[in-house]
């Protein structure tokens, strides 16, 4: 699955996710007051949300399809194979150049490793 978002929809993603199960009309308002949005842009962002798999409007509700998590992995992992030709050695050596990790985020990482390897 390949779904590509803009900044914006990005961020009202984000508000769908943080509030859902959410009606659409609780979405105008919230959009209204943290994005500045009109009705119509609302219920168009939405559609297009919706067409791309991410969500689902019925009868009002919105809902999601793919939680936040899934999606954003899916993000990470598309990165990692275009940029990093799927190599998550080399993306980690990228990430970690030029700065020190504390021992939390290296026992984090390693425990990242450790499940991975089980599962």
């Amino acid at each position: 699955m390949e779904i590509q978002l803009g900044v914006v929809e990005s961020r009202f993603a984000d508000m769908i996710w943080k509030n859902e199960p959410v009606t659409s009309s609780e979405l105008v308002k919230l959009a209204g007051q943290e994005l500045q949005w009109k009705r119509t842009t609302v219920h168009t962002v939405l559609r297009r949300l919706c067409d791309k798999g991410l969500f689902q409007n019925e009868n009002g509700m919105v809902t999601s399809l793919v939680s936040r998590e899934q999606f954003y992995a899916l993000q990470s992992q598309k990165f990692v194979d275009d940029t990093f030709s799927g190599s998550l050695p080399a993306f980690l050596a990228a990430f970690s150049m030029g700065r020190k990790l504390t021992d939390a985020e290296r026992e984090q990482i390693q425990q990242i490793i450790d499940q991975a390897g089980e599962g």
